[in-house]
């Protein structure tokens, strides 16, 4: 299993990013996926997790209604359309996956290596 996660970078409150991540070494379609942060001094957290096979998501509350998790099946690729962006989703953000077990978040996950979200206000 190989993630490489990509497009974080420096945003002003309000912009928007995408974030990428491009699997390789397994069968797009059995796994799902998630994306974590982790912001300096804090614990990581779930933020938004897609079943490839049946499409179910899940969004964290702090991002409801501003992150949009979708995928590209003939891609091999999940994004992280991050909108409306503020100074507390400033994190690194990872990338991870598993087989899905029917669930839209993965159990035991892969991880990429993290691309940092800095928001300035």
């Amino acid at each position: 299993v190989q993630l490489q996660a990509s497009g974080g970078g420096l945003v002003q409150a309000g912009g928007s990013l995408r974030l990428s991540c491009a699997a390789s070494g397994f069968t797009f379609d059995d796994y799902a996926f998630g994306w974590f942060r982790q912001a300096p001094g804090k614990e990581r957290e779930g933020v938004s997790c897609i079943n490839i096979g049946d499409g179910s998501t899940y969004y964290a509350d702090s991002v409801k209604g501003r992150f949009t998790i979708s995928s590209d099946n003939a891609k091999n690729t999940v994004y992280l359309q991050m909108n409306w962006l503020n100074s507390e989703d400033t994190a690194v953000y990872y990338c991870a996956a598993a087989q899905s077990q029917g669930l839209e978040c993965p159990i035991d996950p892969s991880w990429g290596q993290g691309t940092l979200v800095t928001v300035s206000s």
